[in-house]
């Protein structure tokens, strides 16, 4: 059967949509035709099922966290270990595809943004493994706290580009690879990190990492018999916590649950909750699509804050919105102090370092596991590995390293 675009017409429910300038609009359209072309050719296909299985290292396992559930006396906790790909975290599976894509549709140049810099790296991989010219748009707050990522991406050949307007995170790197890829459509593929910004770009993201969701669906019933009570993921823009969703969507069975960055208390303006109720989330346009953006009384978008950069984003992507709105999926929040606390627990219990991103979906465990019975399944969607996040938990406990 041919594959096609999931969201209809761009958009899930009310949310989505193809905001651009008038300058994007055609790149936009070869993008989806030639996605549509990409997903549908065999050869382009198998290409990539097999850089996933021989490169990247998929299938990543579904790990039974027994000491975790023990120490909390509750559910039984698994943990999706898409720390174990290559370059430690979730985004190549879609990095990778994208470069892929490039290259299919005669890109010689690649551009993408980051925050923690997992993404960054992974684009900076697939770039140097397929030849692509590759540039990195990054806050310098979030370069400051992720140093290792940073020179990562300058040994793989690709050149970071320091971000110093706004509040100097992902939200402004964004604005500048946006700026970019307007001034450099005909050679340059911009390979967006999450599942955001414009259509296409919502539904290629959900494309490529429901990998995750296919292989955790397919582990689950292998270990358990049935399926999970409840399926957990952080939630920034979204790409992580869609990939593991999108095989579970159907089931009304399956709790489906996204933990956002409550910061320093969502109370304050100190957080970068988008789908949990706060006076300052509500519907608008951010990079390109209309869904839920943390913005004040006259529509200006505010600056964040976690300590995670990974999450540090005042918009999210408009098919959580949608899921959110359906009341398909279950938004919470973690704080730093939880998400720090969970960090070290993890470590501790498991010998399992994190990434704080992934650190905000096992707060919510800690928290909810003992108030469940004994064979209740939980699977953590674990989306990265916390060696790029040891500066930020040293500098956040008072310690030196």
């Amino acid at each position: 059967m041919k594959k096609q675009i999931r969201s209809s017409q761009g958009y899930f429910g009310r949310f989505g949509g193809q905001f651009a300038p008038e300058v994007l609009m055609p790149a936009l359209k070869e993008v989806e035709e030639a996605f549509l072309s990409f997903i549908n050719d065999r050869k382009a296909m198998q290409e990539y099922d097999e850089l996933l299985r021989k490169y990247v290292g998929r299938e990543t396992p579904l790990y039974y966290a027994s000491r975790l559930t023990d120490k909390l006396g509750g559910a039984r906790i698994y943990l999706k270990r898409e720390d174990l790909n290559h370059t430690g975290a979730h985004k190549i599976n879609n990095a990778l595809g994208q470069a892929l894509l490039a290259r299919y549709m005669g890109k010689t140049r690649i551009i993408a943004e980051t925050g923690a810099g997992q993404h960054g790296v992974a684009t900076a991989t697939a770039a140097a493994l397929l030849g692509l010219e590759c540039e990195i748009y990054m806050g310098t707050i979030d370069m400051a706290r992720q140093r290792p990522n940073v020179f990562r991406m300058n040994m793989l050949g690709t050149r970071v580009v320091p971000v110093d307007s706004g509040g100097k995170t992902l939200k402004d790197a964004v604005n500048e690879a946006y700026r970019d890829w307007s001034k450099t459509v005909r050679n340059t593929h911009y390979v967006l990190g999450s599942a955001l910004g414009p259509h296409p770009f919502p539904s290629i993201v959900r494309e490529f990492q429901s990998v995750i969701g296919k292989e955790a669906r397919k582990q689950i019933l292998q270990a358990e018999k049935r399926l999970p009570d409840e399926v957990i993921a952080c939630v920034g823009g979204g790409s992580n916590a869609i990939g593991i969703f999108s095989s579970f969507l159907d089931d009304d069975s399956v709790k489906l649950v996204g933990v956002e960055a409550g910061g320093m208390g969502i109370k304050g303006k100190k957080h970068a909750t988008r789908l949990t109720p706060t006076s300052y989330s509500r519907p608008g346009i951010l990079h390109g699509s209309f869904s839920f953006v943390l913005q004040d009384k006259n529509g200006q978008i505010l600056d964040t804050h976690s300590v995670s950069a990974g999450l540090d984003y005042s918009g999210v992507g408009p098919e959580h919105s949608w899921l959110c709105e359906s009341k398909k999926v279950n938004y919470t929040f973690a704080t730093d102090k939880e998400a720090v606390q969970a960090f070290t627990m993890l470590c501790e219990c498991e010998g399992i370092i994190p990434a704080l991103e992934s650190s905000h979906a096992v707060a919510y465990c800690i928290k909810q596991a003992p108030q469940l019975p004994r064979d209740a399944i939980m699977i953590i969607n674990l989306s990265g590995r916390g060696d790029k996040d040891i500066y930020s938990v040293a500098d956040y406990l008072g310690k030196t390293i």
